[in-house]
């Protein structure tokens, strides 16, 4: 079998992740960035499990992946009382356990460590400010043209997003989707410092706001609430953060601008077809509840270099539709069911008698806890 060629469209996070982690495999790679510039402007942040921070480290991204991650050992989830004060219904400690409840790092520092790491490796090349004009059959390859010159391919995989025309052109087949009719607001406040390892979740009025720690000074907030909510100014909104989040931050900046994402669910049906792959936000779209958006990409990409290794180790085309297809069998099944969850728990949490119900639950039942945290740290591998 001759040495095979993969290419890789989309310069997000996901596109990244994705080129480093199939550079360990014997193939060469072409990434695809048609713009670079709007994958830097984001200052949002992302939460990953413990195993797939192991998963991570085993990439050597970098020597500073341990820098910039911030680990969280408590998490406390918290419902609107009465007088403007929040409630604690919840409480789990991990600090005296080796195990971290979850890692956060700062998009745009993950996405230089992964940039980084992508320039240093020699099988992996870079198309900067390219645009795909077609994708085509040649052969038995995949013909791919930019820049007005053609390149075959045994594996196309597209990191786009759901959202990309390129995506909307090749795969118009039945989807899952619903919107939540909710936006999702994402900034980062800066404060006093103070012993920052605790995620907070706080449930209120058809609301729900989480404070993920990155550093002693420094939590992400990501507050999803009703449309609506986008036709209200900056300064309100920064007003009502600091009033809500006085009570555990102090001295409150804001440290960058305020950015907003409509909050949608989307499960697609069909993961393939010849020699193309979708992947990342392209297969599902989660609500940010519990943060496992990024984490199903990532449980994806392991189940995806295994396969592909195991086929490249036997001298198989990577591209072919039996392989694609054991992907999918593999993936699609806990992706479905896992998505459905993050959609019913978000639902329930959302009503005020459901919410606690399930909350006395996690409280009085160790099993139920074990369940709930085992499923966001693994997915359903456990």
């Amino acid at each position: 079998m001759k040495y095979q060629k993969i290419c890789i469209i989309g310069g997000g996070i996901t596109g990244l992740i994705t080129a480093v982690s199939l550079s360990k495999l014997n193939c060469a790679i072409d990434l695809i960035i048609s713009n670079p510039r709007q994958y830097l402007k984001s200052k949002r942040s992302i939460a990953v499990s413990e195993d797939n921070f192991n998963f991570l480290d085993k990439l050597n991204i970098s020597k500073s992946l341990k820098k910039e991650i911030w680990p969280c050992s408590i998490m406390k989830l918290y419902t609107e009382g009465k007088d403007d004060n929040f409630t604690k219904v919840f409480e789990l400690n991990n600090e005296k356990k080796q195990k971290k409840i979850l890692y956060m790092f700062e998009y745009l520092k993950l996405m230089k460590l992964l940039m980084n790491k992508i320039i240093k490796t020699k099988c992996i090349s870079v198309k900067k400010y390219e645009k795909v004009s077609s994708i085509s059959t040649k052969g038995l390859l995949k013909n791919i043209t930019f820049n007005n010159k053609n390149y075959k391919y045994n594996l196309v995989i597209i990191c786009t997003g759901h959202n990309s025309t390129l995506v909307k052109n090749l795969f118009n087949s039945q989807i899952i989707e619903n919107s939540y009719k909710e936006i999702g607001i994402t900034t980062i406040l800066n404060h006093s410092s103070f012993k920052n390892n605790t995620v907070r979740q706080i449930f209120l009025d058809n609301e729900i706001l989480a404070l993920l720690p990155i550093s002693n000074t420094k939590t992400s907030i990501v507050w999803s609430v009703k449309k609506s909510f986008k036709k209200k100014n900056s300064k309100f909104i920064k007003k009502r953060i600091k009033f809500y989040l006085e009570k555990y931050l102090k001295n409150i900046t804001f440290n960058n601008k305020i950015e907003y994402k409509d909050l949608n669910l989307l499960i697609r049906n069909k993961y393939y077809q010849d020699r193309i792959l979708l992947f990342g936000d392209a297969l599902h779209v989660l609500h940010p509840f519990v943060g496992q958006g990024f984490n199903m990409t990532l449980r994806d990409l392991e189940s995806l270099k295994k396969i592909l290794n195991k086929k490249i180790n036997l001298g198989l085309d990577i591209g072919t539709s039996d392989i694609l297809s054991e992907f999918s069998e593999e993936t699609k099944p806990r992706n479905f069911i896992f998505s459905a969850g993050v959609d019913l728990l978000k639902n329930s949490f959302s009503y005020e008698k459901l919410r606690n119900k399930m909350l006395k639950i996690l409280n009085k039942n160790n099993f139920a806890k074990d369940i709930f945290f085992n499923i966001a740290d693994k997915g359903f591998k456990f």
